[in-house]
């Protein structure tokens, strides 16, 4: 909570952002009824881009990496500024396969279409996961959205199920939680600026939004002890038969973070140029899960890249250089967007 009241400029800004995109999507008819269906496409694809990256980039802001940053710090890692600056170092990049995957799903009139997120951190990463969550819907790229917490926190912050409960009740009493001081704040005799008439309606406007859409069933809660068990997602199909069956049903499994990038993976030192799907064993191809991993890269494992591109980021500041170590993947300034279609 601490860590998300100092998140506050970015998560107004995504507050407002996501606002705008709900009129949009009510008043679409109205307002592109004389544009192409191909024009259409592209903005959305351009939306939902932009929307995966807040989701991305949110997980920079792991408590576990935060320990000796301000919070004038944080506040630089997120915002739309960070996130464009950001764009170049996601070294792969598979939105347009995720985007094609939902599009088509929805083309194809089938009514009920879930995507699954398998979460990460609590505090501001859980906010833009459910920014996420609730585009889709509001969208009509998913009709369902499960969301996965922990039954316990593995690193620091995990999402867990009464995080939910922490969150709404901020976003629902943002005015008070923004305005009345911390302790951080008292020590510093710092008076926290009021919220302006337009950011309490935001707020507000998005708090009836994620209740009216977890009320209707659309949102969904599902935890489940094996993303807390001993070893990697290969033990999936084997050891949970139950929830990788319940996984085959859903249009697209998003994993979100370091950890369930390295379990996804069996945490091997692989050779960086290994396919993805490859990597995931029994949870890649003809799993019959169709799976995109959104990772800030925080440990040494990773796959997927081009030929002589983990030897390029290498070359770079801070990048390991001669020390045959791969740093750049330690810091969580890199990320990798990967996609895998375990239906075709």
């Amino acid at each position: 909570m601490s860590t998300f009241r100092s998140s506050r400029p970015a998560v107004l800004e995504l507050t407002a952002r996501y606002n705008d995109i709900v009129k949009q999507v009510e008043a679409r008819g109205a307002v592109v009824a004389s544009d192409s269906e191909e024009d259409r496409e592209a903005a959305e694809r351009v939306i939902f881009t932009e929307m995966c990256e807040v989701c991305l980039w949110g997980n920079a802001t792991d408590l576990s990496l935060l320990t000796n940053l301000s919070y004038e710090d944080i506040q630089k890692l997120q915002g739309s500024q960070a996130r464009k600056a950001a764009e170049k170092n996601i070294v792969v990049n598979d939105f347009p396969a995720a985007f094609d995957c939902l599009r088509k799903a929805q083309k194809s009139g089938v009514k009920d279409r879930r995507v699954d997120i398998v979460l990460d951190n609590a505090g501001f990463e859980l906010f833009v996961d459910l920014i996420l969550a609730g585009y889709l819907l509001q969208a009509g790229l998913a009709t369902t959205i499960v969301l996965h917490p922990k039954s316990i926190p593995w690193f620091v912050s995990d999402v867990v199920p009464r995080d939910f409960a922490d969150l709404f009740g901020v976003i629902m009493n943002a005015k008070s939680f923004y305005e009345t001081p911390s302790e951080q704040d008292r020590a510093e005799g710092v008076t926290p600026q009021a919220l302006s008439e337009k950011e309490s309606a935001d707020l507000k406007a998005l708090s009836e939004n994620w209740t009216s859409l977890y009320a209707e069933g659309k949102i969904v809660l599902r935890p489940n002890r094996f993303w807390t068990e001993g070893g990697s997602y290969w033990r999936l199909p084997k050891m949970a038969p139950n929830l990788h069956e319940d996984l085959k049903t859903s249009e697209l499994v998003i994993f979100k973070g370091d950890l369930n990038y390295r379990k996804l993976t069996a945490d091997a030192m692989w050779d960086p140029t290994i396919p993805f799907p490859a990597a995931m064993g029994p949870m890649g191809k003809s799993s019959g899960v169709r799976t995109l991993a959104l990772r800030t890269c925080k440990a040494d494992v990773v796959v997927g890249l081009l030929q002589g591109e983990d030897e390029r980021i290498r070359r770079t500041e801070g990048g390991g250089g001669d020390s045959g170590a791969r740093k750049w993947a330690w810091s969580g300034k890199w990320a990798v967007v990967q996609f895998c279609d375990g239906k075709a």
